[in-house]
Parts: C-alpha cells; sequence; structure tokens
C-alpha cells in the first residue's frame, strides 16, 4: 500500500523527533541555547573563523570579557562552532585559567589576586604572603594559591588579575587591589624600527634572497653543536634536517610555554629583545621550508603577549622579505603543554594531553603535518651564530662543553636572574662569578640543576659541570637550566614536597600511575616518616608507565632525597 499524506507527514514528526534525542552536528545536544548568550557570543567572536582549533582562543574571549564561562556562554559556543557541548565543557574545564560556573552557582569575584607556591617563591615566604593577604577576599576579591608563574628571580611573586607584583608585600597587593590595577605592564622591548636599525632581518633578506644556501645554513646549524634549549636537547640542526626531508606542507610550533619551576629565561629574552627570536624562527622556517607558523605563548605572560603580537603586526605591516603565516596562540595555564605533542593538542583547540610516540611530532604534528617544534631560546641564537659562526658558539664551554647556556637561577642568592654563562660551568662557578655569592647567613646546601623535573643534589656535588649528558650519571638532568639554589634553612625533603605538589597539581590525568601516583606521593611524603617501599614502588610506576616526562621525571625528587639526603629523613 503506497504511503498517503498524512503517514507520510508522521514519519518526516519521527525521523525529526530521531534526530533531536540523538543530536545533530551543530545543534546543543541536551540544552536550549540562551538567545541573549548566543547574540553575545556572535557579537564577541565577530568576523572570527569558527574553526575548531580556534576554540581556546575564543573561550580566552569570554574569560576575558565577562570574568568566567558560564553555562549559558559555552553552550552558545558550541552552536556557534557547531560543537557537542562536552568538546567545549571538557576543554574548558582542563585549564586553570578558565573559570567554569554551573548553573546556579556564584561567579567568581571579578578580581583573583594569584599568589605563585612553588619552590622559589615558597621559600621567600609566598605561604606568609598569602595568609596576610586573606582579610582582602569577599565579594570583589579572591586570593588563590598559584603554580609557578615565571617570575621565580622576583620571588615571592603575585599576580593581580594580569598585573604582575614583583618580591610582593602584602600591601603591595593591597594597593592593586585598590587601585584595580589589573591590566599587564608592558615590558619596554626592543622595537621593530630599532631592531632593524641595528641590522635586524639582514640575515633573513640574505636567505630569502638567495645569498645564503639552506644546505649551508643547517650544516652550520649542526656543527655549532646548538641543542634544543627547552628541556630535551636534542641537537638543532639535525632536527631542520630530520623535518625538511618530510613531505610538505610542513608546520612549526614554537614552544614558549615555559612553566617548568625555577625557568624564566624566554620571558627575560621576549621582555628585550623579541625581534631576535623571530629573525631565528623565520630563519629555520625558510631553511626547512614552512609555511605557517604557530607560537605558543603561556598565559602568564600577559605583557610578553601584546607585545609580541604588537611586534608580530608590525613585522608584517612592512616585512622585509615575504613571510610565511605566523599564528599567536595563548595557553590557559597548563605546565603539561610544555610537553611538546601536548602544546600541538592545545594548538588544535583540545585538553593539552600528551600524544603516544611514535609516530614523532617531527613526522606527524600538528594538525597531522610534519612540524619543526622549537623552544623560543633555541630560535634566539640561530642569527648569532650564523653570522659569528658554528666554531665561535661551539667554542664556548668550560669543562670540555661546546656552547653558552641561560641559567634561569633563583633561590638563596644575592643576585638571581638569566645569568649567560659557558655551558659546563658548575653550579659553585655560577653562584660566585654570576650571582654575587649566597644571600648574607645563607650557607649553600643543595641545588637543584633542571627545575623541578631534574633533581636535587647537595652542595658537596657542586662541581658537576652543569650541561646535557653530564647530571645523568648522578639521577639527574639540567633539562632548561633553571637552577634553584637551597640553603641551610632549607631542607631537601621539603623542597621535594613542594614539587610532587606541583607534579600532583599539573598531572592532565591522562596515565593513572602518574594522576594517582603523584597525589599518593604527596600524602606520603606530607607524614613525618616516609614509607620507603611504598614510595618505592609508586616511583617505579611512574617512572615506567607514564606517557610523558611528567610522570617519568616526578619521582626524581623522591630518590634524591633518599639518595644524597637521607639525614633528613631520620629525625
Amino acid at each position: 500500500m503506497p504511503p498517503t499524506a498524512s503517514t507520510t507527514a508522521d514519519a518526516v514528526v519521527d525521523l525529526s523527533q530521531l534526530r533531536g534525542r540523538r543530536g545533530v552536528r551543530g545543534q546543543t545536544k541536551g540544552r536550549a541555547v540562551d538567545p541573549a548568550a548566543l547574540a553575545e557570543v556572535r557579537a564577541l567572536l565577530g568576523e572570527a573563523p569558527r574553526r575548531r582549533d580556534l576554540l581556546i582562543e575564543h573561550l580566552h574571549k569570554l574569560q576575558d570579557r565577562f570574568g568566567h564561562l558560564s553555562a549559558q556562554h559555552i553552550a552558545a559556543l558550541a552552536q556557534e562552532m557547531r560543537l557537542a557541548m562536552t568538546e567545549v565543557y571538557e576543554v574548558a574545564t582542563f585549564y586553570h585559567h578558565f573559570d567554569v560556573v554551573k548553573e546556579g552557582e556564584t561567579p567568581p569575584p571579578p578580581i583573583t589576586v594569584r599568589v605563585c607556591e612553588t619552590l622559589s617563591c615558597k621559600m621567600a615566604g609566598a605561604d606568609a604572603l598569602r595568609a596576610a593577604l586573606a582579610g582582602l577576599e569577599g565579594r570583589e576579591v579572591r586570593v588563590i594559591g598559584a603554580p609557578c608563574i615565571g617570575r621565580c628571580e622576583h620571588a615571592p611573586a603575585a599576580v593581580v588579575g594580569k598585573h604582575t607584583i614583583d618580591e610582593a608585600t602584602p600591601q603591595a597587593v593591597a594597593d592593586a587591589v585598590a587601585k584595580k590595577r589589573v591590566d599587564a605592564e608592558l615590558p619596554r622591548a626592543l622595537g621593530y624600527d630599532e631592531y632593524c636599525k641595528a641590522g635586524g632581518y639582514r640575515l633573513y633578506v640574505d636567505c630569502v634572497e638567495g645569498r645564503r644556501n639552506a644546505d649551508a645554513v643547517i650544516a652550520e646549524m649542526e656543527n655549532s653543536a646548538l641543542r634544543g634549549l627547552g628541556g630535551a636537547g636534542f641537537p638543532a640542526g639535525r632536527k631542520w634536517k630530520i623535518v625538511r626531508a618530510e613531505a610538505a606542507p610542513r608546520l612549526m610550533a614554537v614552544n614558549i610555554d615555559e612553566g617548568e619551576p625555577g625557568t624564566f629565561k624566554d620571558r627575560y629574552y621576549l621582555e628585550r629583545d623579541p625581534h631576535r627570536f623571530l629573525e631565528g624562527m623565520l630563519i629555520a622556517a625558510w631553511a626547512v621550508g614552512i609555511g605557517d607558523i604557530y607560537i605558543y605563548l603561556r598565559d602568564e605572560y600577559a605583557g610578553c603577549r601584546e607585545v609580541l603580537a604588537r611586534e608580530i603586526a608590525a613585522l608584517e605591516a612592512d616585512p622585509p622579505a615575504p613571510l610565511p603565516t605566523i599564528h599567536l596562540r595563548r595557553g590557559a595555564g597548563a605546565y603539561i603543554c610544555g610537553e611538546e605533542s601536548a602544546m600541538i593538542e592545545s594548538i588544535e583547540g583540545k585538553r593539552g594531553m600528551p600524544r603516544l610516540r611514535p609516530p614523532y611530532v617531527a613526522q606527524v604534528g600538528l594538525f597531522g603535518r610534519p612540524t619543526l617544534e622549537h623552544n623560543m631560546e633555541t630560535l634566539l641564537w640561530v642569527r648569532e651564530i650564523l653570522e659569528k659562526g658554528a666554531a665561535w658558539f661551539a667554542g664556548q664551554g668550560r669543562n670540555g662543553r661546546k656552547g653558552l647556556r641561560s641559567f634561569s637561577v633563583s633561590g638563596r642568592v644575592q643576585k638571581p636572574g638569566v645569568h649567560l654563562a659557558p655551558a659546563g660551568i658548575t653550579v659553585r662557578e655560577l653562584i660566585d662569578e654570576y650571582c654575587d655569592g649566597m644571600q648574607p647567613g645563607h650557607a649553600f646546601y643543595a641545588y637543584l640543576p633542571g627545575g623541578a623535573s631534574g633533581g636535587i643534589l647537595p652542595a658537596s656535588m657542586g662541581d658537576i659541570p652543569l650541561d646535557f649528558d653530564t647530571l645523568q650519571p648522578y639521577g639527574c638532568f639540567i633539562g632548561s637550566a633553571a637552577v634553584v639554589i637551597l640553603s641551610d634553612k632549607d631542607r631537601a625533603r621539603d623542597a621535594a614536597l613542594n614539587l610532587l605538589e606541583f607534579f600532583a597539581d599539573e598531572s592532565c590525568g591522562q596515565c593513572t600511575p602518574c594522576r594517582v601516583g603523584t597525589d599518593k606521593a604527596v600524602g606520603l611524603m606530607a607524614k613525618p616518616r616516609w614509607d620507603k617501599a611504598l614510595l618505592d614502588d609508586l616511583s617505579q610506576a611512574m617512572a615506567d608507565a607514564s606517557i610523558c616526562g611528567l610522570g617519568q621525571a616526578a619521582p626524581n625528587p623522591i630518590a634524591c632525597v633518599y639518595k644524597y639526603f637521607p639525614h633528613e629523613l631520620e629525625t
């Protein structure tokens, strides 16, 4: 029997209802979208593309405008971007700097004060600072603890909104709150015109116009012995060669997430000479044959972000030679995104969870394409190496090591900061020659050679050359050269507990050994007597079964305390 008009209509109605239950891409499943919220989202996004990889950027716009992410705005953004609401929600709740407010919940106060609680700041009195600020809390202000904000040389550091306060005191923070000083201060960085007048971008022009040969440039980088300065230490020139051999299109991802406690060198250079980094980046892109560059900058560096956006715009408005397309992306408060594949996931608009390898990002990276991933400081050296020659750079160093290193030094020294020193210098030499010695009343007791992940060594081992491959025999590594100095007023076991608290807070949660292991370790380490057998089991599980370096390196501080500071565990 052929269908009648009525039965066909009924079938259409049934199909419509079925679609409503299952959900149609582009519609928000399980929640009616508020028209006012949708209008606000559309007005805020304007003509910006609604691509998935821009999800985090759009979430930032909402957070900046309204001070939080409401359920209504999340639903509206999901519809506008043609995403399932769960896709938006899982990303928004993954990152520390997004305040997701569920229906019926009270939004956070308009001013947030963040007090850094990681090692250097904690040693400088962060706990007392936060306690003293408790009186500020109320309807207009909230005070919360924060992981390392990359201002360790100015400990204790705090942030009011986006306004950083160095050597923070309760009065300085209270004054900033009272005056509503919540915007980032812009560093006095060298601008585009000044950089060009001093010879900037001439090398890049020579490359593009054929006066330099790509093979020769890559060979020079290989001969310089420059290694990746984000922590992994892979030879830079070799990496260029590997990615260049892959099929086009090739992409580039620049890692300026710099979340390792004790590290602030990238911020230091960005605040002073951003174009030296940008020129090195462009030369690398030219040599490897890259069309699009993505710069991933941590959200804590708000002032650097404004400067970098301004200087990239100036470069693009009057380019010295044809440029690849440059995309500036903003992190959202996740230490894990310093890991290269987690950063790539974040650039793609997802949760920053590390990928299983292989394949490596050089073959299958950003958007599935071969990707040249570099730390900012690595690229900063490109121009100088090519102008002065590989032999000049390789000829630097002490104790048989090659090159120069930017050491981020903090803790109990008189002159903390970024100190450019020969690779292979010892920590004693670093303290005496570059840091003006220890603070008055403090004796050198211990040091972290490579930030939170790099382990802890006693002062009696202060004559080990600081460089790649020199510290591994002692269960440590240099990483990003974040050197934190402890004195006889500190205990290594307390430092280790602070670091494990950091790791537990920053674990992405993907790996059970890391997610559970770091949390359990904190509980065990907080006790007067450590359970060595259980901590050893946890450490082994984390090291063996974690996907990325966070879980694999998290046990390092524990092992170092047992190995080098056993006397601290006897009392």
